[in-house]
């Protein structure tokens, strides 16, 4: 059996759960295309998917096409949930992107675009709505093109675009008689061309062709099972059933995962893999290289799990910006505080960019947050699933602190007031952006015991995580310059002495604090995240809302004047765009259309920086620090 894992990919209200329905109701597996709108489509299943008309969580169902049985994962199109498609990109074989052929190429198109081309994944784009009024696929060809990929590659024409009886028109054929086909397949498998279908998946307009490209075009995964195969495979989605019983998506790259297996993360007691021809669930006892298998049992299992070895080529990084805000939840009774918690560590395992994390000291808990609408849901789902009221603070940007200098730091064994059996020296500079935290040492290899260099390194990324202002510092180079330890020693006769002996848990509480003593004389700079936002609205309104704009921080670097509408790009700060968004209707008369997406980080202005509380014993406040460390208390 020949497998194809696609993923469906759109801006939000582009149509793609509406393909969905198209492509499940043209192979046989539901007799009615649901309706979005109406709240019956088979992927959008939560309840409250189905209230707000938008999908919140990827969903996975199955059809057979010819030969090849397609294992579809239908992914949420609001940027708040774009840690839902960051999980399924890294198990795909192919990609639909789906494109409105009325309002074209989208903030969230061009970010999950540049995901797509940077993973090389093969792409299939679907141009939606033809028979929707205003409908203009020659426009949006164009724009695909500009703003998303130079290889975009026409597979027919358009008949009546804009009218209930627009319909495709494949030129395959004719494609073939120029002996064309065989290449565009073979660049389109490869990811380097990207083949253009147009029509709607509302009349099934084009569906078809789109289905025949999809079996002819993308690549397909063998099933390579076999009792020599090197097991490997993905977690790429965990949910708790009515049980609260943890049961994993897991996509297999090769071998195969059966039954009683063991894994780190349990036992395998119970296994289903998606069935082509029923499009759900089929119980079985194992599940081989190419399928997604639902797999119960592992107890302790987490997204991004891996099972067996996967080979380099399936390493995964990620693909979107973090979640750039954050917010305080409280319970309205003081009693549900232990269930909030609760629940909101459930929901942390479906989604672990929530960045759930507790102040003990202010008995705060707050939450990493792509938007409004995803604390929306949260609180909904807190009321609806786990009987919990919360009410949230104000939500505020998650910034980060830059290195601006080098700074340098060493502590010595048993001088001063350094109680640890540890002697360190610390250099740190500033990385390039987007290089991580390196590591790297000055000292001669095998000058200290493997155990207490792994415990200074594991050190120093954690205690990066909260900086001299207490925000994340992402990027920075950090070089061990001295070390010195006290090898282990015992009293005659007697076992060993923890007070003549160094352990690795000594430079893991030293670490700390020479690290933030050598970041506080490098210094750092606060940088807030920063959106690329696009506004659409009429010509003549620009007077009155570019001195608006300014009230919100947002500062437009490009005016473009064509048939009454003017378009306007620029930046703006992550913290005002919720604020700006809710205002542009009221300038604009509800005509303005505003997008955004997140850019870069940029300094934050003015003398002070904005201050984030430490959740831990704080090394820059070394009294403290050593009273808390030395009385075991918050690290």
């Amino acid at each position: 059996m020949r497998y194809l894992n696609l993923g469906i990919l759109a801006h939000v209200d582009a149509g793609k759960t509406s393909l969905t329905e198209r492509l499940l109701h043209a192979a046989g597996i539901i007799d009615e295309v649901g309706s979005v709108d109406d709240g019956t489509t088979r992927t959008d299943s939560l309840e409250l998917e189905r209230r707000r008309g938008i999908t919140i969580k990827a969903a996975v169902t199955a059809f057979p096409l010819a030969d090849v049985a397609v294992n579809l994962i239908d992914t949420p199109g609001h940027p708040d949930f774009v840690a839902e498609v960051e999980r399924t990109l890294g198990v795909l074989d192919g990609v639909v992107l789906v494109v409105s052929a009325v309002e074209g190429v989208q903030a969230q198109t061009r970010v999950l675009m540049r995901a797509i081309r940077r993973l090389g994944l093969p792409t299939v784009l679907f141009v939606n709505k033809i028979d929707r009024r205003g409908a203009d696929p020659a426009r949006v060809l164009r724009e695909v093109s500009a703003k998303l990929t130079p290889a975009a590659f026409p597979m027919g024409t358009v008949v009546g675009a804009g009218t209930k009886d627009a319909r495709f028109v494949s030129e395959v054929s004719e494609l073939r008689r120029l002996r064309l086909w065989s290449q565009l397949a073979k660049d389109s498998r490869r990811g380097s061309a990207h083949p253009v279908y147009f029509g709607s998946a509302i009349t099934g307009a084009g569906v078809p062709e789109l289905m025949a490209g999809l079996r002819k075009l993308l690549p397909r995964s063998a099933d390579e099972a076999s009792s020599s195969a090197e097991t490997a495979g993905r977690v790429f989605k965990v949910e708790r059933d009515t049980t609260g019983e943890r049961i994993a998506y897991v996509r297999m790259f090769a071998g195969a995962l059966r039954t009683r297996d063991r894994l780190p993360s349990g036992r395998v007691t119970g296994i289903s893999v998606l069935s082509a021809e029923e499009g759900a669930p089929v119980a079985t006892d194992v599940v081989t290289a190419g399928q997604i298998g639902i797999v119960r049992g592992l107890t302790k299992v987490r997204i991004g799990d891996r099972i067996g070895d996967l080979p380099t080529t399936e390493e995964t990084t990620p693909h979107f910006a973090p979640p750039t805000l954050e917010t305080v939840v409280e319970p309205l009774d003081p009693a549900d505080r232990g269930p909030m918690f609760s629940a909101l560590t459930q929901l942390s395992e479906q989604d672990p960019l929530i960045g759930l994390r507790y102040d003990k000291a202010r008995a705060e808990t707050s939450l990493s947050l792509y938007g409004e609408v995803q604390k929306e849901v949260i609180q909904t789902t807190l009321a609806e699933e786990f009987g919990v009221a919360v009410q949230f603070h104000e939500t505020t940007p998650i910034c980060v602190e830059r290195i601006v200098g080098t700074g340098e730091a060493l502590d010595v064994i048993k001088t001063g007031d350094n109680p640890f059996l540890a002697t360190l020296g610390l250099r740190v500079a500033p990385a390039p952006l987007g290089t991580g935290v390196s590591f790297s040492l000055e000292i001669e290899l095998g000058s200290l015991p493997p155990a207490f260099l792994t415990a200074i390194e594991e050190t120093v990324r954690a205690t990066l995580t909260s900086g001299r202002h207490g925000w994340e510092i992402p990027d920075a180079a950090v070089t061990v310059t001295r070390t010195g330890y006290w090898a282990r020693q015992s009293h005659a006769h007697a076992t060993f002495d923890k007070s003549m002996s160094s352990t690795a848990g000594d430079f893991r509480a030293l670490t700390p604090l020479v690290l933030m003593a050598a970041v506080a004389q490098a210094g750092t700079r606060v940088c807030e995240p920063v959106h690329r936002f696009r506004l659409e609205l009429p010509a003549e309104l620009l007077g009155t809302v570019l001195p608006a704009l300014a009230a919100f921080r947002a500062v437009p670097d490009s005016t473009t004047v064509a048939a009454g509408s003017a378009v306007l790009e620029g930046s703006v700060p992550a913290a005002r765009v919720h604020a700006l968004g809710q205002r542009i209707p009221g300038l604009t008369g509800g005509e303005g259309v505003l997008e955004s997406a997140f850019d870069h980080f940029a300094p934050v202005s003015g003398a002070e920086f904005p201050e984030r509380a430490r959740w831990d014993a704080n090394p820059l406040d070394r009294k403290e620090y050593l009273m808390r460390v030395q009385r075991g208390v918050g690290v």
